[in-house]
């Protein structure tokens, strides 16, 4: 079995930088999901008040370090290599070793980068560092079924429909259905 090590790991893509956020990359992403707020909040768990605040962006940071040492998740911001802009970010969770050897996948993209190939290139690095470097053997995502460009993203990448799981998250307030 390989595990996490402790190391913190950082990916590269054709266009972008893959790694743990660090401090000071609050302005950059905060900038981000506020002008996306409209574009994300369909998709995602309702935002608490404080969402763009330094502290719970902070917190954010310190949880991706603690996640990393228990070897429970990998949180990584998504960098445009060529000017170093925040464009989303991707969440390897519920990492579980032993006989199930597997993790859950999550992202997001910033509204202007979305439908640019982002998380086309995104994702099967996640997943392939999954594979190879941490030694899972399966990952697993879900999207709501009203997702069409999140479905379609995540069979390009590989991914295969199993299922519909009732009440499966809370999404925009709301216990929803999601697609496996």
């Amino acid at each position: 079995m390989i595990t996490l090590k402790g190391k913190a790991p950082v990916l590269y893509t054709e266009r972008l930088q893959l790694r743990l956020p660090e401090r000071a990359d609050y302005k950059d992403w905060a900038h981000v999901r506020k002008i996306s707020r409209s574009h994300l909040e369909p998709w995602e768990p309702t935002w608490e008040d404080n969402h763009l605040s330094k502290e719970a962006f902070l917190n954010r940071v310190k949880w991706t370090r603690t996640a990393l040492a228990r070897q429970t998740a990998l949180s990584f911001v998504v960098i445009q290599r060529e000017n170093g802009q925040i464009v989303g970010g991707v969440t390897l969770d519920q990492i579980r070793f032993g006989p199930s050897q597997a993790a859950s996948i999550g992202y997001w993209i910033g509204r202007e980068f979305a439908r640019k190939g982002f998380m086309k290139e995104t994702i099967p690095a996640v997943v392939h560092h999954a594979f190879v470097e941490i030694g899972i053997s399966r990952v697993e995502a879900a999207c709501l079924p009203t997702n069409n460009a999140s479905r379609r993203l995540l069979e390009r990448t590989g991914f295969k429909y199993e299922g519909v799981a009732q009440s499966y998250l809370e999404i925009a307030g709301r216990w929803r259905t999601h697609v496996l």
